[in-house]
């Protein structure tokens, strides 16, 4: 990923990126990749920080998104009952973490994460 970086807007660009996929707990439809990905499209040229926590905030949510599809149909075989709470607690949790460290300037990985964006 990039070194740390001190510049505040920077900083804030690059946490929006991760907090703006909150928005697909507020009822959004595809909330959670529709936030990040207009950011990132926005921001991106304008610091290779915000545009590596806009490529690892995009990879997160399809992930996640993928792995929800997969848990509901899961739910047929009981299993996904367990498993859709359990994605959307890591969701929120790994999000906000991501968040913290962007703001505090630092490089985040998300774990459990196919990245689609290089």
């Amino acid at each position: 990923m990039v070194r740390d970086v001190s510049d505040r807007d920077t900083r804030m660009w690059g946490m929006l990126c991760h907090l703006s996929a909150l928005c697909g707990y507020i009822g959004i439809p595809f909330g959670n990749i529709v936030g990040p990905l207009v950011i990132w499209l926005i921001k991106r040229d304008e610091s290779p920080f915000i545009d590596a926590h806009g490529k690892e905030a995009l990879n997160f949510q399809i992930s996640m998104t993928i792995y929800a599809i997969i848990a509901g149909i899961l739910v047929l075989a009981v299993i996904g009952i367990l498993l859709l709470p359990a994605l959307i607690i890591a969701g929120l949790v790994f999000t906000i973490i991501a968040a913290v460290r962007a703001n505090d300037g630092k490089s985040y990985r998300y774990p459990l994460t196919i990245r689609f964006l290089k």
